[in-house]
């Protein structure tokens, strides 16, 4: 019961990053060249999995692959809030 709690919770987690990064980069990021590279959303998501992979070290019952998932997390939020700004832009 308890690793499916935590699956739900690590899902969330993971959810809100994407929701929470693609917003940031479509609102306060759009003027920001670096921010619309290609290689921002591979940056974003690295920093945020080694973030996240101190926090998970703290609590033993969640693993590596939570942090991973949560770099991945951020990582796609960048990527989708980027391709959002150049569309708006362009359009």
């Amino acid at each position: 019961m308890l690793q499916i709690v935590l699956l739900g919770a690590a899902a969330v987690a993971v959810l809100l990053a994407h929701v929470k990064a693609r917003q940031y980069v479509r609102g306060r990021l759009r003027f920001v060249d670096s921010a619309l590279q290609p290689w921002a959303p591979w940056v974003a998501g690295a920093g945020a999995a080694a973030l996240a992979a101190v926090a998970v070290s703290v609590i033993p019952v969640l693993g590596a692959g939570t942090a991973i998932a949560f770099g991945i997390g951020v990582g796609s939020g960048v990527h989708w809030g980027a391709r959002d700004v150049k569309r708006l832009s362009s359009g």
